[in-house]
């Protein structure tokens, strides 16, 4: 029998702090209301709807232009968590929209989140939290197969890979889990934890909605800036989530600027 770290939506406890740093993970279930997550799965649609089908793909800063997805930038479900583990200094670095589509397998398999160029891995032991990714079930993945994130709970502590010649394997390790959860759950989980999606053997496309959050130094990946229009339409907690201040450099020699939460 598989062991989930659940939690319940709202502030991080002390019980979800010692869970996540044990499992690297936590799985709220029912975040969304069955109406959230029918809108954000028709902004999803939209936003992939023209580029070539049969494809997996993700899509970044779909929120700039879909309002349905700008919503959870600071869902209260999930947010105080994120601040709890990064404190009150943090940034938006990327959202991205992912497909799979119906009847196929993603080939990047397992992988622990990051940068390419320079592995989070080599800043030091264990790998540090720097990507607190938040990501929404926009469709059904209660069974197997339908696409189900993996993930191997503890290995963003381990100081050694996963071997390299299993990576590519979808039972690569004994103690793998799988998630098996509805549409409407929310998953937050650190860039150490590896992790890779099942095949999507349904007859319908899958999609999940990707929040990374980081330290207000961390490039952002899916944007160079934040489109402007957005900015001044936007509430000023989710403007200043954005990281787009008015000196490149405010954050690290000007002050950072104070994150209006609603204490």
């Amino acid at each position: 029998m598989e062991i989930c770290p659940l939690s319940q939506p709202g502030p991080l406890t002390e019980m979800d702090r010692f869970v996540f740093e044990c499992f690297g993970y936590l799985l709220i279930p029912n975040v969304l209301t069955p109406a959230e997550c029918a809108a954000m799965r028709d902004a999803a649609e939209r936003l992939h709807s023209t580029y070539p089908q049969g494809e997996f793909r993700q899509i970044g800063r779909g929120f700039e232009t879909e309002p349905a997805l700008e919503q959870p930038i600071d869902h209260p479900a999930v947010l105080p968590k994120v601040r709890g583990l990064l404190g009150s200094r943090f940034v938006l670095q990327a959202a991205w929209c992912t497909v799979m589509p119906a009847g196929s397998q993603h080939t990047g398999w397992w992988h622990q989140d990051g940068s390419g160029a320079f592995e989070f891995k080599h800043l030091g032991y264990p790998v540090p939290l720097l990507q607190l990714r938040a990501s929404y079930n926009l469709t059904d993945q209660s069974r197997d197969h339908m696409g189900n994130m993996m993930l191997i709970p503890g290995s963003h502590r381990s100081p050694v890979p996963l071997p390299a010649e299993l990576r590519n394997d979808i039972a690569a390790c004994p103690i793998r889990h799988v998630l098996r959860v509805p549409a409407g759950s929310a998953l937050l989980f650190h860039n150490g934890v590896y992790h890779c999606p099942m095949p999507n053997d349904e007859p319908y496309d899958r999609y999940n909605m990707h929040y990374i959050y980081s330290p207000p130094w961390l490039r952002r990946s899916d944007r160079d800036a934040t489109d402007p229009e957005f900015l001044a339409r936007t509430t000023p907690l989710r403007r200043a989530l954005m990281g787009d201040y008015d000196r490149p450099d405010q954050p690290f020699a000007g002050g950072f600027p104070e994150i209006p939460f609603e204490e």
